[in-house]
C-alpha cells in the first residue's frame, strides 16, 4: 500500500487527495504539478478501494525480497483486483520473479500467478479477503506492478465482475452481461463449486458462445477437479459456440475459470451444476483443448501393454524420424501425473519445428500442451527437465508417445543443429 506521497512541486487536489498517477495535477503556464505514491513491502490494506504497488515502483524492485499485501474489504464484498501495470523478470513458468494472487488470506485458492509484462484481467476473491504476494530471487529485472482494488458486490450484473463461491445442492453460473449483451474484454473469472464430503458435482451448459480458436488460446473456459487451478487436476478447456458435454468432478471441488483477453468477444455462456451422490457413475473427460464437445477414446489397454513390453531402447536420430512424426516439439515437462501403465504430462513448449495436429495453448507468450506417454517408464522422462518430442497425436489432439517414438534429453547447445529440421522436406 502507499506508505506516503512524494511530490514534486504539487497541489492539492480540489477534494484534498493527492491523485495516484504519476500524472499532472495542475498546470500554471508550462509548470506541471506531479503527485506519486511510495510504496513499501506489503501490508495490511481495508477499506472499499485502494492501491497497491510493489516496493519502490515506479523504480526496479529490490532483489530477494517477499511482500505480502492482505487486502481486506466490508464484509458480505468480494475483492476486484486489477493491474494496472505489470513489469517483472520474464519466464515461462514465472520461476524467479512473480506476483501470486490468492482468494482469501490462509490456505485459500491461488486464482493466479504473474510475470513479464502479459496483464491478466480483473481478478475476483469469493470473499471480502484476498492475498497478493510478490516474490524476487537474485537478479531482477522491470518496475514490478501497480493495481488497484475495490469492494463489489458478488455476481455483479453488468459489469466486469463474476465468480464466487458455490455451496447450495444447485446453481447457475454465467458470464457478465449475459444475456443482455457480449461479454466484456480482459475478464478472469473463478467459479469455486463446494458439495458435501459424500457427493460429486454435475456440470452442463445450457447456452456457450466464447471466441473460437481451435487451440482456445485467447478466451476459454477451464474446469478442474479440486478447488485451484492446477493444469495436472484440469477437465477440460473449451471455446467455441457449441456447449461441452456435460462434466462430472471426481471428488466433492470443481473450479471454473473463464478467461477472455483484450481483443474479441462473443455472447458467453449460462451454465447450470448440481450436487450428485457419489456413486452416480461417472464419465468426466480427460484433459483437453476443444471447440468442441470432448468424446473420449480410451488408449487400447491390450495395445499399451503389449508394447510396454519390449526393451526400451531409442533408435533412430531426429533427422529420420521427422516424417513419420505428427508433431516435433521441444518443451520442459512441468507436470507428470501416472493414470494407470501411462503417464499423462503438461509441456511447456520450447519450440515447435512441426506442429501436426498437436493442440496448443497459449497464454501470453507462454505455449503449452499435453503429451499422453503410453508406457510410463518408455521412454522415461523426469518433470522439470527439457527434451525433444517427436510423436503421433490422438483425435483430440494430445499428442501420444510410444516407445518406438523419438526422444531424448535437449539442451539449449543443440538449438541450432535441431533449427535444420524446419527445412527438412518429407
Amino acid at each position: 500500500m502507499p506508505s506516503s506521497f512524494s511530490c514534486s512541486v504539487w497541489k492539492r487536489c480540489g477534494d484534498g487527495r493527492c491523485l495516484l498517477t504519476p500524472a499532472p495535477l495542475h498546470r500554471f503556464g508550462s509548470l506541471c504539478s506531479f503527485c506519486s505514491p511510495t510504496f513499501a513491502c506489503g501490508g495490511n490494506v481495508t477499506g472499499d478501494s485502494g492501491v497497491i504497488g510493489s516496493q519502490g515502483y515506479p523504480g526496479v524492485y529490490p532483489p530477494n525480497t517477499k511482500c505480502v499485501w492482505r487486502i481486506t474489504v466490508p464484509e458480505g464484498k468480494v475483492v476486484v483486483l486489477t493491474f494496472r501495470f505489470l513489469d517483472l523478470e520474464s519466464d515461462n513458468l514465472c520461476r524467479y520473479d512473480y506476483v501470486d494472487v490468492y482468494s482469501g488470506h490462509v490456505n485459500s485458492q491461488r486464482l493466479g500467478r504473474f510475470c513479464g509484462t502479459f496483464r491478466p484481467g480483473a481478478l475476483v476473491s469469493t470473499g471480502n479477503k484476498m492475498l497478493v504476494q510478490m516474490v524476487s530471487d537474485a537478479n531482477t529485472a522491470g518496475s514490478g506492478f501497480l493495481a488497484v482494488f475495490s469492494a463489489a458486490h458478488p455476481h455483479e450484473r453488468g459489469d466486469q465482475y463474476c465468480g464466487g463461491r458455490l455451496m447450495k445442492p444447485s446453481g447457475t453460473f454465467k458470464t457478465p452481461n449475459w444475456p443482455e449483451k457480449d461479454y466484456p474484454a480482459g475478464v478472469t473469472c473463478s467459479w469455486h463449486i463446494i458439495a458435501p464430503k459424500n457427493q460429486i458435482i454435475e456440470v452442463k451448459f445450457e447456452k456457450f458462445d466464447v471466441e473460437r480458436d481451435n487451440y482456445c488460446r485467447y478466451d476459454y473456459v477451464a474446469i478442474f477437479n479440486g478447488g485451484e487451478i492446477n493444469d495436472a487436476k484440469r477437465i477440460g478447456k473449451f471455446c467455441g459456440d457449441t456447449p461441452p458435454a456435460p462434466v462430472f468432478s471426481e471428488g466433492n471441488q470443481l473450479l471454473i475459470q473463464f478467461l477472455s483477453d483484450l481483443s474479441l468477444t462473443a455472447d458467453g455462456f449460462i451454465g447450470h451444476y448440481k450436487f450428485r451422490p457419489k456413486k452416480f457413475p461417472t464419465t468426466t473427460m480427460p484433459p483437453a483443448t476443444t471447440t468442441q464437445p470432448t468424446t473420449t477414446r480410451p488408449i487400447p489397454l491390450k495395445y499399451s501393454a503389449a508394447l510396454c513390453q519390449q526393451k526400451c531402447k531409442r533408435k533412430g536420430t531426429p533427422e529420420s524420424h521427422y516424417c513419420s512424426s505428427n508433431f516435433v516439439i521441444t518443451g520442459t515437462v512441468i507436470t507428470a501425473v501416472m493414470r494407470g501403465g501411462s503417464m499423462y504430462a503438461t509441456i511447456s513448449i520450447i519450440n515447435v519445428y512441426k506442429e501436426g495436429s498437436l493442440a496448443i495453448q497459449q497464454a501470453g507468450k507462454t505455449m503449452s500442451t499435453k503429451i499422453v506417454i503410453l508406457c510410463k517408464k518408455c521412454p522415461s522422462v523426469r518433470r522439470g527437465l527439457n527434451y525433444i518430442f517427436m510423436g503421433q497425436t490422438d483425435e483430440e489432439g494430445r499428442g501420444m508417445i510410444a516407445p518406438h517414438h523419438f526422444v531424448m534429453a535437449f539442451k539449449a547447445k543443440n538449438q541450432r543443429a535441431f533449427n535444420v529440421l524446419k527445412t527438412k522436406r518429407c
